[in-house]
């Protein structure tokens, strides 16, 4: 039996990326490409699978880019997309061609964007952590699929605090995958 294809999407040091590609591929699924919007993404460097740079700002509308964007993943026939740590707001056009999940450090539907760990960590909330979600046409509003949180220590540092976010994440990322995959 063959397995099930991913394509994962991010824009920056694709730290989530590299974790889903040590524990899931060639195993779980295969990770048939990595595509960052940005040509400098310091995740592109040591990459052991197919990487595409698709620069968003060669672009005249997110329209536009969506477009191309959804192209090149169709290409490579995924059964699932993956956002991890991809920056960019997704317009109707992905968001009705792709099925797709995406990786968010807060816990939805609280603190929705790109400043969600800096909004949890000023919140002051006892419980704090990550969610996995469908990407829909609201931004970080689609379907929770899973979520994992932690307790706020009293003390707690932002540092501190942006580390437990990141070990979540490199745990219940993967295992999210494996879920839908298994489930497909």
């Amino acid at each position: 039996m063959s397995l099930k294809k991913i394509v994962v999407l991010f824009s920056g040091e694709g730290k989530n990326l590299h974790n889903i590609i040590d524990k899931l591929h060639g195993t779980v699924c295969e990770v048939s490409c990595a595509i960052t919007n940005k040509a400098d993404a310091p995740g592109l460097q040591g990459l052991p699978i197919k990487g595409e740079v698709l620069e968003h700002t060669k672009f005249s509308s997110r329209e536009e880019y969506d477009k191309e964007l959804v192209k090149l993943i169709k290409s490579y026939e995924p059964d699932l997309v993956v956002l991890a740590g991809f920056m960019r707001i997704l317009t109707p056009v992905f968001t009705k061609n792709i099925k797709s999940i995406n990786l968010h450090p807060s816990l939805l539907p609280k603190y929705k964007g790109g400043n969600a760990i800096e909004e949890s960590y000023k919140s002051g909330d006892k419980e704090c952590g990550i969610s996995v979600h469908w990407v829909s046409e609201e931004l970080d509003g689609g379907e929770v699929i899973e979520q994992q949180s932690f307790l706020r220590a009293e003390n707690e540092t932002i540092e501190s605090f942006y580390k437990k976010i990141k070990e979540l994440e490199y745990e219940l990322l993967p295992k999210t995958i494996s879920k839908i995959l298994y489930e497909l």
